[in-house]
């Protein structure tokens, strides 16, 4: 079982299910390498696509394409988006994604307001194959179903005007919102501003209501002061669902630092990897081993149960977008981000990145449920306590 042995998705991830501990446990099975998809010549370890056949596996930001122009085709006319454009998705392995994006600015509310409105109308186009992801019971429920996981957020808080709107937005289903995207608002600082200022007397009420309807408080993006301000604001855990680790990258400004990832683990929370290049290492080569660097860093800091996957990318990566959208995007940044000729990383900039990262824990010595952990369960573990908001009970008549 040494050589090319040429196995089905179907075959393999039922043999995965249905057998447990038998044959994708044999130890022949496990040391042989299987062409796991179609059209595709890249070999996976047995035990790789097992791991990641019994996880469920969560992208916490994976946006549904960087094709701008598609995507808003797709958005307003959901039955543009083709069996062809699912598949992808339904192979990758992945069962949850979290599409944020950043959205600011004065007319924000209306923004947003419109921004999710066609997500729930896409799901509900799509509800064949698409799950809105809304509660600790789709989590657990979502990989059964077969379908895929949209867990609507943003990178981004104004579109709260005030903290009624915290209500309002999840009652459309959010259930993350980061507090700031890279610049100030009324809430506290971003990355890249001039100054490290944190979280306002406003920022804190929002915190608040956030904490009270069970909204996951993000804040990948924020600058140093209003990060701690965050963790030490919330009632709740605060989610960074993608970044990296500052010290591994020179000072950049968007990854966080040991001080703030320390604070991830006194919270019971998770951070999330990405493999964004500038945010694995500042100079080149470059590679999935710098990437595993970072997952290194945080296991020996805080434990791998604190650790999952934040791609920051949709499936195929930043460098496969349409070249003038990537120059527009760049442009949209400032010299602090610190772009190279790539933003991707090779080997995880493509559909089943998820089985290559399998196979870089393997190869860190992660054991089986640390990996499943990274690959998700860690996620759904602080996503459901942070959804889950007791019930009043009603004060008793006098």
């Amino acid at each position: 079982m040494m050589g090319k042995d040429r196995l089905t998705r179907r075959e393999m991830l039922g043999s995965a299910v249905a057998a447990g501990l038998g044959v994708l446990a044999a130890p022949m099975v496990t040391r042989g390498r299987f062409e796991l998809f179609a059209g595709s010549t890249a070999q996976y370890s047995a035990k790789a696509i097992e791991l990641v056949s019994r996880s469920t596996v969560v992208d916490m930001l994976c946006v549904l394409t960087l094709d701008f122009a598609k995507f808003d085709r797709w958005m307003k006319d959901p039955e543009s988006f083709t069996e062809a454009d699912l598949k992808p998705f339904k192979e990758s392995g992945i069962n949850v994604i979290h599409p944020a994006v950043g959205m600011g600015g004065f007319s924000s509310y209306e923004t947003v307001l419109k921004f999710f409105a066609a997500w729930n109308g896409f799901i509900a186009s799509h509800d064949q194959h698409l799950m809105r992801v809304d509660s600790a019971a789709d989590l657990a429920r979502v990989k059964k179903s077969g379908k895929l996981g949209i867990l609507l957020g943003l990178q981004n808080s104004d579109q709260f005007r005030n903290p009624n709107d915290v209500d309002f937005f999840h009652s459309l289903g959010q259930r993350v919102s980061q507090l700031t995207y890279n610049s100030r608002n009324f809430i506290g600082n971003g990355a890249t501003e001039r100054r490290d200022d944190g979280i306002s007397d406003f920022g804190a009420a929002i915190i608040e209501r956030m904490n009270k309807v069970g909204m996951a408080v993000d804040v990948s993006h924020c600058g140093d002061r209003t990060t701690l301000d965050a963790f030490e604001i919330s009632k709740k855990p605060v989610l960074i669902t993608h970044s990296n680790v500052r010290s591994l990258v020179a000072g950049h400004p968007r990854l966080k630092t040991d001080e703030a990832i320390k604070k991830v683990g006194a919270a019971g929370s998770v951070i999330g990897i990405t493999g964004v290049r500038m945010f694995v290492k500042s100079d080149e080569p470059t590679t999935i081993e710098h990437v595993l660097d970072h997952f290194d860093h945080v296991r020996k800091l805080i434990g791998p149960q604190h650790l999952g996957v934040g791609s920051d990318i949709d499936l195929y990566g930043y460098d496969s977008m349409p070249p003038e959208m990537n120059k527009q995007l760049r442009a949209g940044y400032k010299g602090s981000y610190a772009f190279r000729e790539k933003i991707d990383i090779e080997g995880l900039n493509h559909p089943k990145r998820m089985f290559d990262l399998t196979e870089g824990l393997i190869r860190r010595k992660y054991s089986d449920a640390e990996i499943e952990g990274i690959l998700g369960g860690n996620f759904k573990r602080v996503l459901s306590d942070i959804w889950t908001v007791p019930v009043e009970t009603p004060a008793p008549k006098q």
